[in-house]
């Protein structure tokens, strides 16, 4: 499906990642704010105090957004910790956008943001993984000239606070081990479009198959309106197939929020093997007056937990999944083009995974947006914090809820994770009862808010009873080793009751029981190219993985550990780590600059030798 529309013109220089931003929630018209902007760290945050967003002389550095000061795409490639930055640019709005709302979107801005327009401040957020949005129209001001040239000015604080959550950033703001170069401010596309006053704000949609003879699709839209009566239709259209409209239908005098369920005659479910996608149009009206039309997209397919395995569809599918950190050498957290974010879905396929868990990072709705399109399942990850308290709990449930909602509508998505190896939670191998109390208050939410997918509670250790999903991370670096592992649980017996190695750290947290859920090995492998350097400068990671040599190596160990996953009759699925390189962590199958190190053939052959039709539902 193409959901790249028409941008107004832009100023004459280039603008870095122009595609349309928000593939789910499209409109024509819209304005991409990437680019130079005015920017300058505030070392000493003395900023608010003289005044900087009224002040054009503080900025005395420009930087290319929508790149952290600390990448090289950026313009700064600083890596040196500044806890509080500033940006600022001016625009002009376009004089057709006259008596529209004037909307200005955040892709994410890690962390807190207070937005100054004209020097009158608009509103603030926290939070640096998710959109946020402002109406800026109130604010704008027409110069003498006729001109609209409005000055934008931003405020973030990042501080490096342990209870914030951070994923992969590194406390330290020094890569170690797992833990990378920290991103501040701007890092996912800034962009303004007019709308009607009354405007169409949210879409939840909700394939649901076997509706008495076929397959349905619930539309829920959310107004920003009165609920004083609107009209609202909808289209559905076949991607495959020029677009033909398969599905219509419209209600009157409705309120701010409306539900509306459209049959789809002779339905195509969406699977890695078939990705098919409807393309879907909605149109608000008052009188017969259109007040506001969006576009999105949807797929037909579902997902159950049934016997100890994961059904797509309705069948049983066996998960071959890579962790994937989301991280470029040159961007950061931020891909340098939409052709990167493609290249990663495409060669993960290639390699013969059909998913990808994406670790600790709420991607680009971008990426999501080439996982619905060309056929990659998802488990949908968020930042963790480092440390517990009642703070940390709120601040983490206000993002969460926000991320969840955000990629609601991707059928790429089948399982969500909000945690992972107890970050946040360290306390629960000291049988921290608030901790326990607060994972199991995280599904309880996701479920409310997506009741319709797999929650896993703790990715990797301590599970809770209300996990769906027993996902086990093992590093065990051979099959042989695997096998001898889980002799036990093979002939019928439990599981282990402690994760791999000579850690103390249990699979179940106090007091929770296995209940039969589906078993997965969700991080496995890694196994770390040996570094030019003399043993005793190597990362403490090489005391925990497996390492090899040579691409030749690599790929015997790989074989080697997919054949003994392979002779785990209990396990339903696996996720290798990882795609790519990142800083000292070399494990990847390709390198940080995305150049595969065995050939991607070599390791699919391997996935269809044994993970064939037996192990893939097909």
């Amino acid at each position: 499906m193409q959901t790249s529309t028409e941008e107004t013109p832009l100023p004459a220089h280039a603008s870095p990642r122009p595609e349309y931003p928000r593939p789910q929630l499209v409109r024509p018209l819209w304005m991409n704010l990437n680019g130079e902007w005015e920017f300058a760290t505030d070392t000493h945050d003395q900023g608010l105090r003289r005044g900087w967003h009224l002040d054009q002389s503080a900025f005395k550095r420009q930087i290319t957004v929508p790149f952290a000061y600390q990448t090289k795409l950026s313009g700064i490639n600083d890596q040196s910790i500044h806890q509080v930055v500033w940006y600022a640019r001016t625009l002009e709005i376009p004089e057709e956008w006259e008596g529209k709302d004037i909307l200005l979107h955040f892709g994410a801005v890690d962390y807190k943001t207070t937005v100054w327009v004209n020097g009158q401040e608009v509103g603030s957020n926290q939070g640096g993984h998710v959109p946020f949005t402002f109406d800026i129209a109130p604010y704008l001001v027409e110069n003498s000239n006729g001109e609209k040239g409005n000055r934008i000015v931003l405020r973030v604080e990042d501080t490096q606070d342990p209870y914030q959550p951070r994923g992969k950033q590194a406390v330290s703001g020094l890569p170690k081990s797992c833990d990378y170069y920290c991103t501040t401010g701007i890092w996912q596309t800034v962009w303004i479009e007019p709308v009607s006053p009354v405007h169409i704000e949210e879409l939840r949609l909700k394939p649901i198959l076997n509706v008495g003879e076929g397959d349905a699709v619930e539309v829920r839209v959310l107004l920003h309106a009165p609920s004083i009566g609107w009209e609202i239709e909808v289209e559905v259209m076949d991607c495959d197939n020029g677009n033909e409209i398969v599905a219509h239908t419209e209600r009157n005098d409705v309120g701010a929020s409306s539900r509306l369920l459209l049959r789809i005659p002779q339905p195509k479910r969406w699977s890695p093997e078939n990705p098919h996608l409807y393309g879907l149009k909605v149109r608000l009206r008052k009188n017969g007056e259109i007040l506001d039309e969006v576009e999105s997209y949807f797929g037909l397919r579902e997902v159950h937990l049934r016997d100890g395995k994961l059904l797509l569809n309705g069948e049983p599918t066996y998960l071959k999944l890579v962790l994937d950190q989301g991280y470029w050498p040159d961007g950061g957290m931020t891909a340098p083009t939409d052709d990167a974010i493609r290249f990663d879905v495409e060669v993960t396929k290639a390699m013969g995974f059909n998913g990808a868990r994406k670790h600790q990072k709420v991607e680009d709705p971008r990426w999501l947006y080439w996982c619905d399109k060309l056929g990659l399942l998802v488990w949908g990850e968020m930042p963790n914090s480092r440390a517990w308290s009642p703070r940390a709990e709120e601040l983490f449930l206000a993002e969460w809820e926000r991320a969840v909602r955000r990629d609601y509508n991707s059928p790429s998505v089948i399982v969500w994770v909000p945690l992972n190896e107890s970050w946040g939670v360290p306390d629960l191998s000291q049988d921290h009862a608030g901790q326990y109390a607060f994972l199991e208050r995280v599904v309880a939410l996701t479920r409310r808010l997506d009741p319709d997918r797999p929650v896993i509670d703790n990715d990797g250790w301590e599970h809770t009873d209300v996990t769906d999903i027993m996902a086990i991370h093992d590093y065990t670096p051979t099959g042989d080793g695997l096998r001898k592992r889980y002799a036990e649980t093979i002939a019928g017996g439990a599981l282990p009751e402690k994760i791999w190695g000579s850690g103390g750290v249990k699979h179940l947290a106090k007091g929770a029981r296995y209940q039969g859920q589906p078993v997965m090995l969700t991080e496995v492998g890694g196994f770390l190219m040996t570094p030019d350097l003399p043993p005793e400068k190597w990362d403490r990671l090489y005391q925990f993985y497996g390492s090899c040599s040579t691409p030749e190596e690599l790929l015997e160990q790989y074989r080697d550990l997919m054949e003994g996953l392979a002779s785990l009759p209990f396990v339903s699925g696996f996720c290798y780590t990882q795609l790519t390189d990142i800083e000292q962590e070399i494990n990847g199958l390709l390198t940080y600059d995305r150049k595969p190190k065995v050939a991607p053939e070599l390791v699919a052959e391997i996935h269809a030798r044994y993970f064939g039709k037996t192990k893939s539902g097909e």
